[in-house]
């Protein structure tokens, strides 16, 4: 057992190959409200069907929706039980975008995603939440509304975390097709191309993805960063 922020997390070792992961739930402060809890891999099904997801990244992307549900963030979403995640800590050659039915256990799709030119080249390592930085952003997201723009049918997000992802939004970052977020693109160049910020797919899954996430569900951009890793009260749930 061990405290945070004054929860306790109640937690069993589970050994997973190739590395052991803590199934906990955090129990609430006496004379605390109760939330929602620590949903880190309390869902097995979900490690089976996602096998190339990092479990620490599942886990983390599962808090995360927890604490918004319980929040009431999702409240009168038409998806509220998908759950996209986008690790990335991995290249873009990678298929580093997961959407989930956390409900029913079950993977829906797996995609390579594209990132902004100002996170980086093959590799992201820096993130933003600036007008004009073309950087990718960090944190929870809600999907919202369509629409056709240039990119074609493009899927709206907000960012729900405060200067890390909430202007989301006015930047216009969105889930678009792009002809260099294709895995040719990818075999040809070395690395997927890059966005202004959006999480960009293969044009052939652009459509089917937004069919499944838009108008409300939840989405979690990963990377070890200090700085939103310590900040983010989604994966701190205690704070307000």
């Amino acid at each position: 057992m061990a405290d945070r922020a004054n929860g306790v997390y109640r937690c069993a070792m589970r050994r997973t190959a190739p590395t052991a992961v803590l199934l906990c739930a955090l129990a609430a402060p006496a004379g605390a409200t109760p939330r929602a809890p620590v949903a880190a891999l309390a869902l097995p099904s979900l490690r089976a069907t996602a096998p190339d997801l990092d479990p620490v990244v599942l886990a983390r992307a599962l808090d995360a929706r927890a604490c918004a549900a319980a929040r009431g963030d999702l409240d009168g979403a038409a998806h509220p039980e998908r759950l996209a995640i986008i690790d990335f800590a991995l290249p873009s050659t990678a298929r580093r975008l997961w959407v989930l039915d956390v409900q029913a256990g079950t993977l829906l799709f797996q995609l390579p995603v594209a990132h902004g030119s100002g996170t980086g080249d093959d590799l992201a390592t820096t993130f933003g939440n600036d007008e004009g930085s073309h950087r990718s952003s960090l944190g929870l997201f809600r999907t919202a509304e369509t629409y056709v723009g240039k990119h074609g049918r493009s899927l709206r997000l907000d960012g729900l975390e405060p200067g890390f992802n909430d202007r989301a939004r006015e930047r216009a970052i969105v889930i678009h097709g792009a002809d260099y977020a294709t895995e040719a693109f990818a075999r040809t160049h070395g690395r997927l191309g890059r966005s202004w910020g959006c999480p960009a797919v293969a044009p052939d899954a652009a459509d089917p993805l937004i069919d499944a996430l838009e108008d409300g569900a939840a989405l979690f951009a990963w990377y070890p960063d200090a700085t939103w890793l310590t900040s983010s009260t989604y994966l701190h749930c205690d704070r307000p």
